[in-house]
């Protein structure tokens, strides 16, 4: 089969190519300065040159709080225009299955425990992120009405929080796991008795290791043809307080974690139902919280451009 990863040398993308490579596949992969999928020519061209059999869809506008907060316009319309023209030129070229990645952050703020997938438009998200969840959420849409209309095959799968090697660590754009790990490493490098985080540290999440995701993914895509999305986790939460306890154990952290109240804190909590998962593709999260963010931790010291100390 012929395998378009679009986003495939970002996070999620780069280890989906490295599992897809693995299997003996050997996919194209687009990234933004080849071509911007936000632009429709731009879709156009790359679906005319690579004609695939199969798409995952993982190209997206993403970051934490912070960054939802600075650009919520562009995280809307980004997100939503990238995936209406992947559906649309995936039905022009005939696309045999496409993979859509949705998010957790499209669920309603106060959706009950766990999170099922016929939750999804049971009320607002967290405002926080709306823009970005609701471009998601109304990928999904499209994914039907061109399941509908056109036969195309697309799925909607909607991964818990992500986390591992080659997470984007970046102080302004960065998710909660590389933000906690970034201040923490460098806090034991400066000898700094305390790190400030954002909220109060009371609201829970729900973290799925990269390749464990990447593995889902191959597995729904193979295994998988229905309209109904599909939550990837592992089912269990842990408070931002508790993780980031968790995470200065794995750093060496051994300071205080200093709680800024006036900052937002995103949704009050976040657990998924995974039974749909594991039911219809046989998909069950492999990696303990306290082993990928070893993972992670080591992968960030070795990968950065200097240790602080040295500049």
């Amino acid at each position: 089969m012929t395998v378009l990863v679009t986003g495939g040398e970002g996070f999620l993308g780069s280890h989906l190519v490295d599992r897809l490579r693995a299997d003996g596949e050997d996919p194209s992969v687009s990234s933004r300065h080849e071509h911007d999928l936000v632009d429709p020519s731009a879709a156009r061209r790359l679906f005319e040159a690579t004609r695939p059999e199969v798409v995952f869809h993982l190209a997206a506008e993403v970051g934490g709080i912070g960054a939802n907060r600075v650009q919520p316009g562009r995280f809307w319309y980004a997100n939503l225009a990238m995936g209406m023209n992947v559906l649309e030129e995936s039905r022009r070229v005939g696309v045999k299955k496409v993979v859509l990645v949705g998010t957790v952050c499209a669920y309603p703020k106060m959706t009950r425990l766990p999170f099922r997938e016929t939750d999804l438009w049971f009320g607002y998200p967290d405002e926080t992120n709306a823009p970005y969840g609701i471009a998601k959420r109304t990928l999904l849409t499209g994914a039907c009405a061109y399941r509908e209309q056109y036969g195309l095959n697309a799925i909607y799968l909607v991964p818990a929080n992500l986390y591992g090697p080659r997470d984007n660590f970046d102080p302004e754009t960065s998710h909660v796991i590389p933000a906690i790990v970034r201040k923490t490493v460098e806090a034991v490098e400066k000898g700094a008795p305390r790190v400030v985080l954002w909220g109060d540290g009371s609201p829970t999440r729900e973290f799925l290791y990269v390749e464990d995701c990447a593995d889902a993914l191959v597995r729904a895509a193979s295994q998988y043809d229905q309209p109904e999305p599909v939550n990837l986790g592992t089912g269990e939460e842990i408070s931002i307080r508790e993780l980031a306890a968790l995470i200065g154990e794995t750093t060496g952290f051994a300071g205080e974690f200093v709680w800024d109240s006036k900052q937002p804190g995103g949704q009050p909590r976040r657990r998924l139902d995974v039974d749909r998962a594991a039911e219809r593709f046989d998909f069950r999260a492999r990696t303990p919280l306290r082993d990928g963010l070893e993972r992670t931790v080591a992968w960030f010291i070795a990968h950065r451009p200097s240790p602080l100390a040295a500049r």
